[in-house]
């Protein structure tokens, strides 16, 4: 009876339309390898699945899980039980019951412990006769570097630095740059994962952690329980991995990512033995960036436009108000445009909605503050003589004003455009796409072809828009204002 019913169900998801899913990936390499090695197991599924690349650290994929923006997503034990669950010492299955109370689930640990280390240059760590993290504490001159991640997580360096008694302070830095700085002779310390192809490749020490800080981080899929009705046979796939990547099989193949500079996609297909998904060419891929990035960019403006301009009006005709009005969009501009980025995330999810809700409030200072010196600084006399001669408030607002405030409107206008076409490669962190993807994917694989692949189109299109806007002032400034200004 069971077996009938399984074949049913098996039945219905063959004739019923393609299952698809959502797979999310952290700003590191080996996360982005597992999301890749995730939705490579779709298509032999009948389910077609999404990978959301490096969508930034633990919590935001954490937080998109619980909201079901994403399906699933490679995570560890260590943190799921130190960061996440808040359970120290938790077995597997208190795990798995915490999960359980938020709808989530987790697969058998794909067989590897990547749990963090400290790690020094070889050469520096004999000079020093340092073998373990104990051994620091007589070096308190060393200089420390550590993942951004690591600085802030509970079972990262705040703890750490208690637990061995450490002298030294540290500086937050990106992961993968911290090994140059290593190599560079820049830092003396950073934090590793074990199965780190640089490790190796870099000839470094792994220090000994004595003390039993750091608690095993076995590598797992985290998903919704309810992929169980939408892709069964996908999530069968993911529960199926359980045991089949040891620890030296992922090193190798981080190693063929960060050191052979082959894509995550391809090295996920080869080790399944499945075809690789068409990545398409450099122009294929600037191009469909291109779209992405103007999409942030324009929504993000065009919607600045119909809040901004009433403001900068108001600010003009009313100074109490107008003061209260820059103040608060002046407050906005001085936020830090990542915090600003994941504030959004409760609200519009991760992706596009959240980029263009932070595009959209830093493009208010510009265009407010212009159009209310546009209108501020027009002459008390043509005011008076358009007030004279019986006009009302609103004609002179769209006969005189405007187009005389025309040309610092268009200019704030510009400003904030030009602005986002920067701003916005930050909406890469959050799974927006645009330029920012290949710079993001360029810095955890020091690829100075995908930074410039992203770079390079992100500066031209931000000289193009300012080229735009100079020819769209001259078409829509009055000539006889146009021949006034070249007199």
């Amino acid at each position: 009876m069971l077996a009938g019913a399984a074949s049913a169900q098996e039945s219905a998801q063959e004739s019923s339309p393609q299952a698809s899913a959502v797979i999310g990936s952290k700003n590191f390499t080996e996360s982005v390898i597992l999301g890749d090695i995730g939705a490579a197991l779709g298509p032999g599924t009948g389910t077609q699945v999404e990978h959301r690349r490096q969508l930034g650290g633990t919590r935001i994929l954490w937080r998109a899980l619980l909201e079901g923006e994403i399906d699933a997503y490679p995570e560890y034990t260590g943190t799921l039980a130190q960061e996440l669950l808040q359970m120290p010492g938790a077995d597997i299955d208190a795990l798995r019951a915490a999960l359980a109370e938020r709808g989530l689930a987790m697969t058998d640990p794909l067989g590897f412990d990547n749990s963090y280390a400290l790690g020094m240059a070889e050469a520096r760590a004999q000079t020093l006769d340092i073998d373990s993290i104990d051994d620091l504490r007589a070096h308190p001159d060393l200089r420390l570097g550590f993942s951004n991640e690591f600085m802030q997580r509970a079972d990262g360096w705040p703890g750490l630095r208690a637990a061995y008694q450490l002298p030294q302070r540290a500086n937050g830095l990106d992961h993968d740059l911290a090994y140059r700085g290593l190599a560079d002779g820049a830092l003396d310390v950073t934090d590793l994962y074990r199965t780190d192809a640089e490790i190796p490749y870099y000839g470094l020490r792994v220090l000994d952690d004595s003390r039993h800080y750091f608690p095993s981080y076995e590598a797992v899929y985290l998903y919704r329980t309810d992929l169980a009705q939408r892709a069964p046979r996908w999530l069968a796939a993911l529960q199926g991995m359980a045991g089949r990547i040891d620890a030296q099989t992922m090193q190798r193949l981080n190693a063929r990512v960060k050191i052979d500079r082959e894509t995550g996609a391809q090295v996920a297909a080869d080790w399944l033995g499945v075809d690789a998904p068409e990545g398409g060419g450099l122009a294929q891929r600037i191009w469909r960036r291109t779209v992405e990035h103007l999409a942030l960019v324009g929504i993000s403006l065009g919607l600045a436009l119909l809040v901004a301009l009433p403001l900068g009006v108001v600010a003009a005709r009313r100074p109490r108000l107008g003061q209260v009005v820059l103040t608060a969009t002046g407050l906005l501009q001085t936020l830090p445009s990542l915090a600003v980025f994941v504030f959004m995330i409760p609200l519009f999810g991760i992706g596009a909605g959240p980029a263009i809700a932070a595009l959209f409030l830093y493009s208010l200072l510009p265009i407010v503050r212009n159009t209310h010196a546009g209108l501020a600084g027009i002459a008390r006399e043509l005011r008076e003589t358009a007030a004279a001669i019986g006009l009302p408030p609103r004609t002179r607002l769209w006969r005189i004003e405007l187009p005389l405030a025309l040309r610092t409107i268009l200019a704030g206008i510009k400003t904030a455009a030009v602005i986002n076409v920067g701003t916005a490669t930050l909406g890469a962190l959050i799974g927006a796409g645009g330029y920012g993807q290949p710079i993001l994917a360029g810095i955890r694989l020091d690829d100075i072809g995908l930074i410039l692949e992203g770079a390079v189109p992100a500066a031209l299109l931000a000289l193009l828009v300012q080229g735009v806007f100079e020819l769209v002032e001259r078409a829509l400034t009055p000539r006889g204002l146009r021949l006034a200004a070249r007199q």
